[in-house]
């Protein structure tokens, strides 16, 4: 199992379709059903089931992309936190009511970050 393979199988789930997914990914559509056949064969599930009117998800596979979502999210987490200039993003978060003089005084302080190259406008 890759972490390709679940993107994969994450954006067929997603779109619905093979050809929207294919679209989507910038890959064949072989490449994309053989991908997902092989990671339902490793894994010994069904998680699409196919038909002559498209595809759709399998109760198995239901459970196997909510798990999918999960790794890939963390996956996430690891590039974030270990790749980069300095070891990860830095996360900046502000929570306020909606009062003018909060929002002028977190102006205030982004023109004055700015001013010291603290960050990029």
């Amino acid at each position: 199992m890759t972490l390709q393979q679940l993107k994969y199988t994450i954006t067929l789930a997603e779109t619905g379709t093979i050809t929207e997914a294919t679209s989507k990914l910038y890959i064949s559509q072989p490449s994309l059903t053989n991908a997902i056949h092989e990671l339902e064969k490793e894994m010994n599930i069904i998680i699409f089931n196919r038909t002559n009117k498209g595809i759709s998800i399998s109760k198995e596979g239901e459970d196997f992309l909510g798990y999918a979502r999960q790794v890939l999210e963390q996956a996430a987490i690891l590039e974030d936190k270990y790749k980069g200039d300095n070891g990860g993003k830095k996360k900046f978060c502000v929570s306020t009511q909606h009062y003018s003089f909060a929002v002028n005084a977190f102006v205030d302080l982004i023109k004055k970050l700015v001013r010291m190259n603290m960050i990029s406008a």
